[in-house]
């Protein structure tokens, strides 16, 4: 699929920053799933969907919001999302 077309299904202009898939901190504490609808789900530990929301993307900027209304930003920067204090690397997708 083009990235054109992954954007057009994914909502987001292609000029945003391709930030759908799983971000994992370096010791693996914290996963958040970016989703093409524009939601996330993170997980703390052994917690699943401890935190659930909605993000929009402008260019690399993210804005969350999640379900009890609760906002944080986060910026993509070389590759790596710094998303508030936490900084999550992309996970390897499995070939």
């Amino acid at each position: 699929m083009s990235g054109d077309t992954q954007a057009v299904r994914s909502g987001r202009a292609p000029e945003n920053a391709d930030v759908v898939g799983m971000w994992v901190t370096a010791d693996g504490h914290i996963r958040q799933e970016l989703l093409p609808s524009g939601r996330y789900d993170e997980a703390r530990g052994t917690r699943r969907s401890a935190y659930t929301g909605r993000y929009t993307v402008s260019g690399n900027h993210l804005e969350y919001v999640d379900d009890t209304g609760f906002t944080a930003t986060g910026d993509i920067r070389d590759g790596v999302l710094h998303h508030e204090h936490l900084v999550l690397y992309r996970e390897a997708e499995s070939s």
